[in-house]
């Protein structure tokens, strides 16, 4: 069975520095680029069956409201800080579309992983990949044009 792994970068967060790490939540530019996540994911008819969140703030902050648009739930998921690609495939394996929000290098590490593909996934981007007998670049979408989508 194929299964389509919705792997999104979280929105533009506070400067490094701010407070620790962990703790850095999405500006308000971040909180709108999670927004339409959300609501690109509705008018593309791609919305997941499961929504999983690094635990920093930014990542779940960003998941929590890409799920408001269409009345998801959110579960924050420790492997998402570190992702790789055997996670990836292990979590793309709980329903028939998955989201994972977390955190560069890593998000743009497994597109490669699974897909061969070179990309640098921006705040509040998302990359499609779809997982069966091997990974396929579906799509990549910045955060404009999934405003533009999604607004």
């Amino acid at each position: 069975m194929a299964h389509e792994l919705l792997i999104v970068r979280h929105g533009r967060a506070e400067p490094h520095g701010t407070r620790p790490d962990p703790e850095r939540d999405l500006v308000a530019e971040g909180e709108a680029q999670a927004r339409a996540v959300g609501g690109a994911l509705v008018a593309l008819q791609r919305v997941p069956d499961v929504v999983l969140a690094s635990p920093k703030v930014r990542a779940t902050r960003t998941a929590e409201l890409a799920a408001e648009r269409f009345g998801g739930t959110v579960v924050r998921h420790d492997a998402l800080v570190g992702l790789d690609a055997d996670e990836a495939r292990t979590v793309a394996a709980l329903g028939e579309r998955v989201m994972v929000v977390g955190h560069e290098p890593d998000l743009s590490q497994v597109v490669h992983d699974l897909t061969g593909a070179r990309v640098a996934v921006p705040t509040g981007g998302l990359v499609v990949v779809r997982l069966g007998d091997g990974g396929e670049l579906r799509s990549f979408l910045r955060a404009a044009e999934l405003a533009r989508l999604g607004g």
